[in-house]
């Protein structure tokens, strides 16, 4: 049985570069069709990453903006206070 290694959590900065990164050697096409297909791999993985991290954000961005148990609806460029 082989045990798969835990990786520490990567940030949604650190994703979106190792993204960006891996999307300028795709379109250079100079990859083998396995190598793209691993580093394909590995990129869905980094969106699910950007995407989690994305929505944790609004959550908590939602949690911030309660009143009384209801989301208030601030216009953007108001400060709070």
């Amino acid at each position: 049985m082989t045990v798969k290694k835990q990786h520490p959590p990567i940030s949604f900065e650190a994703a979106l570069a190792d993204l960006e990164s891996l999307v300028g050697q795709l379109e250079q096409g100079e990859l083998t069709l396995e190598e793209a297909l691993q580093r394909f791999e590995h990129g869905v993985g980094l969106v699910r990453t950007c995407q989690n991290a994305l929505q944790a954000a609004e959550r908590r961005v939602a949690q911030l903006t309660e009143r009384n148990g209801e989301p208030e609806i601030l216009p953007f460029g108001d400060s709070a206070g």
